[in-house]
């Protein structure tokens, strides 16, 4: 070999050195540079241990006294469900479809991830996602949603990071209650309450296909708008299921025969009056928190109290509306006269429809209703029931210069001298206005307003009447105190919870001494006398015995009656919301007391 050639192999070793030099210094820059890059994205990555403090946006709960759950507050609806009763057949068919690997790779699915990068280098941008459960859990608690390469960098060392502090039955809990199902529901339980009406734990195998089949898009699969596309979908979760051997064929035909559901169940309050101003109530003491932190609220409210009013309601509206013109309205409350908890409302006929509520909105004229206020001022100056008081033409004047006001009674006719038990139990309009002139107007107001009357009282003769507007829970809180002479405050919840069983707030019930128990045995008196001889002696079709007060306006606009046993006192006022009448000779005693009677018949 010439000394020409050993030169030029020389030459070409030394070359051959100086490129793997070269690649090798090339390669260490740019793993260095990679390296970097990535340090250099997540050195604001959360702390994954802040999920042992997860605390879902949760749904407040509504319940009854008699623990039934009435309704729900929310912003986003959900219900948290621990991850062990979640049913295994619900979490295989998420795992068949989202992430068939998840028991096996350490939070990102390499193999996936490769497959998803090459596709998207094929076609020139970020489509296909290639997340693991875990890393999408990651998207959703600590990153946006955004499609980038930073993103899924990051996305993945988090999830690695999760991966390495929790288990995968906890990173799969948290995920199917983190998730959005569509149609305002948030996590597994609130998504099946709203496709199904029923409790994650009672789901189908066809029926958790379908909850499987909506995060990827909730909308485009949603079976109340695409039903053929939800059933496309909910096949492709079982035809998973089935290929990955988490159901036989027989389940796979079963399920794929199911129907799919035609409309959300959104929850219709119960009792939507009383949880409507108990909502107003609670936002102004709790702000937001209300609508997310999954408080548990237990009401006074009866269900089967609630239930009876309802129906009583209903059914007496229906039998006023056969002999007038349709369009009446009604409102009911019943108070417990021993705790001042509210056993029933009902504002309306339909909620749904108008949600003014008449029972502690509406101002009305109570009529006769407000007579009983002037009687306890003439027993409070130390009158007795079997006191005489005369029932004859009288005349006053009026608001006006030059006005003058002549009460006559309902039938146009004078009784002369009566018991006030017999004024009131009849109702007899001249003498409860003679003897309002007798024991003084502001008395009669003052004691009104002692026992609860908060709205405006006209200091004009006609009040004693009832002639100036009133709510009816006003009146019903008055009558409270005639059963043993002491007023409880209305009480709309007794306890509030946290979600961890941590009470916020218990409420005890207050009394206050209104009456003297002599004022109170005489009263009683000629309010049972109202019953068993006067303007409501139907009400003795109760069977026990019972108390209270008709009412009735000029020109029959609006109806009352208002009365109790020993324990719950109640009150129903009837008209029309334009303040006409509600029809010829439709009194008290015709329209308001059948639907007082219908309830108390029940609730005993």
């Amino acid at each position: 070999m010439s000394n020409l050639d050993q030169e030029l192999r020389e030459a070409r070793r030394k070359s051959g050195r100086m490129k793997i030099v070269v690649y090798l210094a090339v390669s260490c820059a740019l793993a260095g540079s990679l390296a970097g890059f990535i340090y250099w994205m997540t050195l604001d990555l959360p702390r994954v241990n802040s999920i042992e403090e997860y605390v879902p946006v949760e749904s407040s709960k509504v319940y009854s006294g008699d623990r039934k759950l009435l309704a729900e507050f929310y912003i986003e609806r959900r219900t948290f469900v621990p991850h062990f009763k979640i049913p295994d057949h619900v979490k295989k068919a998420f795992i068949a479809i989202e992430d068939s690997r998840f028991y096996q790779h350490p939070g990102v699915d390499f193999i996936g991830t490769a497959r998803a990068l090459i596709h998207d280098i094929r076609v020139g941008g970020m489509v296909q996602g290639g997340s693991t459960i875990t890393q999408q859990l990651a998207k959703m608690l600590f990153l946006t949603p955004e499609k980038s390469l930073s993103r899924k960098i990051k996305e993945a060392v988090i999830s690695l990071q999760i991966e390495k502090r929790y288990t995968k039955d906890e990173i799969l809990g948290i995920y199917l209650n983190q998730t959005y199902f569509g149609a305002r529901a948030y996590g597994i339980e609130a998504a099946s309450q709203t496709y199904f009406g029923k409790s994650v734990s009672d789901l189908t195998v066809g029926e958790a296909a379908m909850l499987a089949s909506l995060p990827k898009a909730p909308s485009q699969y949603s079976p109340f708008r695409n039903p053929e596309k939800a059933r496309e979908r909910r096949t492709v979760v079982l035809t998973a299921m089935l290929r990955q051997k988490f159901i036989g064929q027989d389940q796979y035909k079963e399920a794929v025969a199911e129907g799919v559901p035609v409309k959300p169940n959104f929850r219709k309050y119960e009792a939507p009056y009383f949880v409507e101003i108990l909502r107003q109530k609670l936002e102004s003491k709790l702000g937001p928190e209300l609508y997310t932190s999954g408080f548990r609220i237990y009401t006074t409210v009866d269900s089967r109290l609630q239930h009876i009013a309802e129906a009583a309601l209903e059914k007496g509206l229906k039998v006023i509306e056969k002999r007038v013109k349709p369009g009446l309205q009604a409102s009911f409350l019943a108070v417990d006269i021993r705790t001042g908890h509210i056993k029933a409302m009902v504002g309306g006929s339909d909620f749904w429809e108008n949600q003014f509520n008449r029972a502690t909105q509406a101002l009305r004229q109570p009529g006769s209703a407000f007579k009983p206020f002037v009687y306890v001022a003439a027993l409070e100056e130390g009158m007795t029931s079997e006191d005489l008081i005369s029932d004859t033409p009288m005349s006053f004047k009026g608001a006006r210069p030059g006005q003058i006001w002549s009460p006559k009674n309902y039938d146009g006719k004078y009784s002369g001298n009566v018991t006030l038990k017999t004024a009131l139990a009849r109702s007899l309009n001249a003498a409860t206005v003679r003897l309002t002139a007798r024991v003084g107007l502001e008395n009669v107001i003052s004691t009104a307003k002692k026992l609860g009357i908060k709205s405006e009282l006209q200091p004009y003769m006609p009040l004693a009447l009832g002639a100036s507007d009133v709510t009816l829970i006003e009146m019903v809180k008055a009558y409270s105190s005639f059963s043993n002479g002491k007023q409880p405050e209305l009480i709309y919840y007794d306890r509030i919870e946290k979600r961890d069983g941590v009470i916020v707030e218990e409420i005890y019930p207050k009394l206050t001494e209104m009456l003297d128990e002599n004022v109170v045995a005489e009263l009683k008196q000629m309010l049972r006398a109202v019953v068993k001889e006067g303007t409501a002696v139907r009400a003795k079709s109760v069977g026990r015995e019972v108390f209270g007060k008709t009412g009735t306006t000029n020109d029959y606009t609006d109806a009352w009656f208002i009365g109790s046993d020993d324990t719950i006192v109640a009150g129903v006022w009837v008209g029309r919301d334009n303040h006409k009448p509600i029809g010829p000779r439709e009194t008290g005693a015709s329209a308001a007391l059948p639907i007082w009677i219908e309830f108390m018949k029940e609730a005993e």
